[in-house]
């Protein structure tokens, strides 16, 4: 089983000398706070393209450590920066690759933007970030959205849906942790995408911010079949086997406007063992647009043995992959997998594999879905790992001190 060492630190420091360009300073470290995390000996110094210098550690230990650093240039002159790092516990996946997405640790939707990138939402914050998907590191770009929509707190992005150039997001829509309702998390709004790749930009468009209500008063005229006014009752929690929590966002085979809401909570019937219950939008985009109230197709329940939606993807074939969860986990002490579906109502979903549970974080998105009539189709999910104690010493992974540190893993898995 290949396993490796989890790394992060500060992403960069900038030190220069007037007059000198950076490919003739001298880089070295001096020592380290904490030699059984990594010492001198194992920090690697490289160049990159413009002179810079990029460090390359082989930690020893799971923790902290403070590595000093010294820079000498012309004259003798010398610098010392320190430099903060953390080295995150070994991972042992059947995933045949793995990257660290840092700046946030609660990764929650993420959207292909093409050449090699991702959108990528959290639960904890409104800001978009652009990741290489193929590296590990910092965002690209971000963009906060928390302005636009009007709002301080988190909306609590569980989900996202793309349709052309226009990506579709969702909160939770339930009540909070501890049961309390928050009006933020009851938003639906849409980002316009311009360029691809590196090159992605994006703009405001539109929020509707009744969807809870909407989609409440239509169980309820339906005779409560998923008992949504109770999921929704002040001091209910949203991650509950009868809660209601919505964590997944895609669009109908062949449509624009249909989308399909997945359904952490409730499942259909509320009991262990129950399906999966997927709510159909008929109209979604007039109702984001503020043009029209909300109509709610048939709903779909679907068979993911006993498992919820985290998520629902498809490409551009209509071939979709559904990641099933736990309606309770925080983490991966529960089952998870993936499933391939046909996006047709009535129709079985096929599992295609069973996701490892042994290290920290939540299987939380589907980056991208590819043909999955290829042998040994690759899929790339990222795990949101806010509640995880990433270092050993007890501290959630959102609640760390240094941006960099918080980090949530992107992982490729190979479908049966």
């Amino acid at each position: 089983m290949h396993r490796e060492l989890a790394t992060v630190a500060e992403s960069s420091r900038r030190i220069a000398q007037e007059g000198i360009p950076a490919a003739f300073l001298k880089v070295d470290v001096l020592s380290s706070s904490n030699p059984a995390v990594a010492g001198p000996g194992d920090v690697r110094i490289g160049r990159t393209g413009h002179g810079d210098r990029e460090l390359t550690v082989r930690p020893q230990a799971q923790g902290y450590t403070d590595l000093t650093l010294r820079v000498t240039g012309r004259g003798g002159r010398t610098a010392t920066a320190t430099l903060s790092y953390a080295a995150s516990a070994r991972v042992g996946t059947g995933a045949f690759a793995t990257r660290y997405l840092t700046g946030s640790a609660d990764s929650s939707a993420a959207v292909d933007v093409g050449g090699g990138y991702a959108l990528v939402a959290d639960d904890e914050t409104n800001v978009l970030r652009l990741y290489d998907r193929f590296r590990s590191g910092a965002p690209v770009k971000t963009w906060d959205l928390g302005p636009a929509l009007g709002i301080k707190k988190e909306a609590d992005i569980e989900a996202a849906a793309r349709v052309g150039d226009t990506v579709y997001w969702t909160g939770s829509l339930g009540n909070n942790k501890d049961g309390k309702y928050k009006a933020e998390r009851n938003t639906v709004f849409t980002t316009r995408l311009t360029g691809t790749g590196a090159d992605t930009e994006i703009v405001f468009g539109s929020a509707y911010k009744g969807l809870r209500e909407d989609l409440i008063a239509w169980d309820t005229a339906n005779g409560n079949r998923y008992g949504f006014a109770a999921g929704t009752a002040a001091g209910k929690i949203p991650k509950s086997i009868d809660g209601f929590n919505v964590e997944g966002l895609e669009f109908a085979p062949g449509s624009r406007t249909t989308a399909y809401l997945g359904f952490r909570a409730p499942l259909a019937p509320a009991v262990p063992g129950g399906e999966a219950l997927v709510v159909p939008v008929t109209n979604i985009d007039q109702v984001v647009a503020g043009a029209a109230e909300p109509v709610f197709g048939e709903p779909i329940e679907m068979d993911l043995g006993g498992l919820a939606i985290r998520d629902i993807r498809k490409n551009a074939a209509d071939q979709y992959l559904v990641l099933a969860g736990s309606w309770a986990a925080d983490d991966n002490s529960d089952p998870y997998a993936l499933y391939q579906w046909d996006g047709v109502p009535g129709h079985a979903p096929v599992k295609r594999a069973d996701l490892p549970t042994t290290d920290p974080g939540g299987w939380e998105a589907v980056v991208r879905v590819p043909d999955l009539r290829v042998p040994g189709a690759g899929v790339q999910l990222i795990t949101d790992s806010g509640s995880a104690d990433l270092y050993g010493d007890g501290t959630e992974a959102k609640d760390l001190d240094h941006p960099e540190w918080k980090k949530s893993r992107a992982a490729w898995f190979t479908l049966n």
